[in-house]
């Protein structure tokens, strides 16, 4: 048996019509014999079968068998293709197929000889110099064997240096396996490990004329080539484990922290949950933690010296709250009130009559793709517009503005600035966000973070009006009725405001009741001027069928003088798009009839 080491052995057959049925069967007999005496498996020597003609047919790849048995049926059931003799095409095939990893040649690193053995009995019928040279570039040895009628200048074009060694010429079909005996000894040498002192720690290869060492499973080679360490598996941090990575003889195991327990997908952890074996004797909530459990008391409710029992909480009779008027007690906190017509001021504590016009507003714009920047700046006019008419200050008037397209992004909270001038910079600051158009998310974001104290609402208990003002060109992507509703539950007045392709319907939803007075709509970003006489906000005590809705005084005010800022800036933003005469005439016959009926309803 041949016992120098691995090697990937690819057999490139001539199948064409010249060789008849019983040569092509002492080819069948060279190939049998060959791989009789070679050491086979898938960690010694690889053996692949291709025949050629006019065409290229893989018969079995490097990766296929790896018993001589196999082997051989597979030999002894080639079916000969007996067309054209196209060499060149075969080798192509051999190096850009045959030789690759996924057909199963083992990678160059590992230095295992790729070794190609080409068997002709003719003259080629394309070219093989150029191909051949490629494939010998490539790192594949070649051995061409030509029979009977082969030519040798084709033989000596494809085969590997020196040439003495890699070209054979056989007078007849009868003669190759003789030759066979001859091409063995070619391929087996001297095995290297035997032979000498190879040093290697755990597995020598041998190769031909040469050696390399080999480690076990769970080992990597060190860099003098000989020894072996053990493999951190944990190292690449590719592990996945949650907590902590166990390296263990070239593989790994998770393993959790103190307090928790591995989870069945044997990477992440999960904290043990001590609440849930029912002696915490908690009177209101059990809190798991690492190694443990804690008592927590409901909101309004105080943990008592035993660390398990609660008792309820007054601020108002035990602190001193310092309200001018009035404390109220909620569960754990308490607020101060103030009596109607009057206002609770920044300090939280002191009463005043309203502020002139004082308001939290929050501007919603559409950033969309449809909208388009020319468009877009427009809008921010309109938006600092808006805020010139505004009494901005930290006690007075708050402004936000958040953009949407196919996310939301809050350009500045209502906390952020405290002067008109700020806002307004901010504001021509604000870059244009193009994509989508997501007005449900931008509703869902507005009521959860735009109007919260953290973002610098005032406390609904300040009776200053929450005003949102959503400004959009085009139908929503997503769903907006479930948290249009719930802004205006929440005491938001929204208004809405739709240009070009905005649909009626989502305007209508957006928009506070009277729907009629909350939301208006233009054809035209540039011609807005007939919003004017929509823009009409009837926000004060009114009465209807019988029944009457009182609102803050404070809050009418506020708003009434929201209503008269923002219909200016509709105005001046239009009037050079329309009459001018015509429009001021019909804004100030609305206005002054929304007077009168402020005046009436006092």
């Amino acid at each position: 048996k041949c016992r120098t080491g691995p090697l990937d052995i690819v057999f490139v057959i001539d199948s064409s019509r010249s060789v008849r049925p019983f040569e092509f069967e002492t080819m069948r007999r060279f190939m049998i014999d060959i791989i009789g005496n070679l050491d086979v498996g898938p960690n010694a020597t690889r053996v692949g079968v291709i025949q050629y003609s006019s065409q290229v047919q893989n018969i079995f790849s490097l990766k296929t068998f790896f018993t001589r048995a196999d082997m051989e049926k597979a030999i002894n059931s080639i079916i000969p293709l007996a067309q054209g003799t196209m060499t060149g095409l075969a080798i192509q095939y051999t190096m850009n197929v045959a030789f690759t990893t996924q057909e199963g040649a083992r990678p160059l690193h590992k230095k295992i000889p790729r070794i190609a053995i080409i068997v002709t009995d003719g003259r080629p019928q394309d070219r093989v110099t150029e191909v051949a040279t490629q494939a010998r570039n490539a790192g594949i040895e070649i051995y061409a064997v030509g029979i009977q009628r082969a030519d040798m200048n084709s033989l000596r074009a494809m085969a590997s240096p020196p040439l003495e060694e890699h070209v054979f010429l056989v007078e007849s079909f009868e003669l190759i396996h003789q030759f066979g005996k001859q091409f063995q000894d070619k391929l087996c040498g001297v095995d290297m490990c035997v032979e000498q002192q190879h040093g290697c720690q755990h597995s020598c290869i041998s190769t031909p004329g040469s050696f390399y060492c080999e480690c076990n499973p769970g080992y990597r080679l060190n860099m003098d080539g000989r020894t072996c360490s053990p493999i951190d598996a944990c190292a690449d941090g590719r592990h996945g484990c949650q907590h902590q990575c166990v390296s263990v003889g070239g593989s790994y195991s998770c393993r959790c922290r103190a307090g928790y327990y591995l989870s069945q997908n044997k990477r992440s952890c999960t904290m043990i949950d001590y609440c849930s074996f029912g002696n915490h004797s908690c009177q209101h909530e059990c809190v798991s933690i690492p190694n443990g459990h804690y008592c927590r008391c409901r909101s309004g409710f105080t943990l008592q010296p035993d660390s398990k029992s609660c008792r309820a909480t007054d601020l108002c009779n035990g602190v001193d709250h310092g309200c001018e008027f009035k404390c109220m007690s909620t569960d754990g906190s308490y607020h101060c009130v103030c009596p109607e017509g009057q206002q609770l001021q920044a300090d939280g504590k002191a009463c005043s009559k309203c502020g002139a016009g004082h308001v939290d507003l929050v501007m919603v714009i559409d950033g969309s793709k449809s909208v388009r920047p020319q468009n877009f700046e427009l809008v921010k006019q309109f938006v600092n517009r808006i805020v010139d008419l505004l009494e901005v200050s930290p006690h007075g008037t708050r402004v936000g503005l958040v953009q949407y397209s196919s996310r939301v992004r809050t350009e500045f909270p209502l906390n952020k600035y405290h002067s008109a001038d700020e806002i307004k910079k901010a504001v021509m600051d604000v870059e244009y966000m193009e994509k989508g158009t997501m007005t449900g998310l931008a509703l869902k974001h507005m009521v959860e973070h735009s109007f919260s104290e953290l973002e610098g609402a005032r406390p609904l208990s300040h009776n200053i009006p929450r005003i949102g003002l959503v400004f959009t060109d085009g139908r929503s992507q997503d769903d907006i009725s479930e948290w249009a509703k719930r802004a205006k539950e929440s005491g938001i007045i929204m208004f809405a405001v739709g240009v070009g392709k905005a649909v009626e319907e989502e305007l209508r939803a957006i928009a506070s009741e009277p729907v009629e007075q909350h939301f208006s709509y233009s054809a035209d970003f540039t011609t807005m001027t007939h919003l004017v006489e929509n823009f009409s906000l009837n926000i004060c005590p009114e009465e209807s069928k019988g029944e009457t809705e009182i609102r803050s005084p404070c809050e009418c005010e506020a708003l009434v003088q929201f209503q008269t800022n923002t219909v200016a800036i509709l105005q001046s933003l239009t009037e050079k798009n329309i009459l001018w005469a015509c429009s001021l005439a019909q804004m100030t016959a609305r206005l002054e009839d929304l007077e009168k009926q402020i005046a009436n309803r006092k």
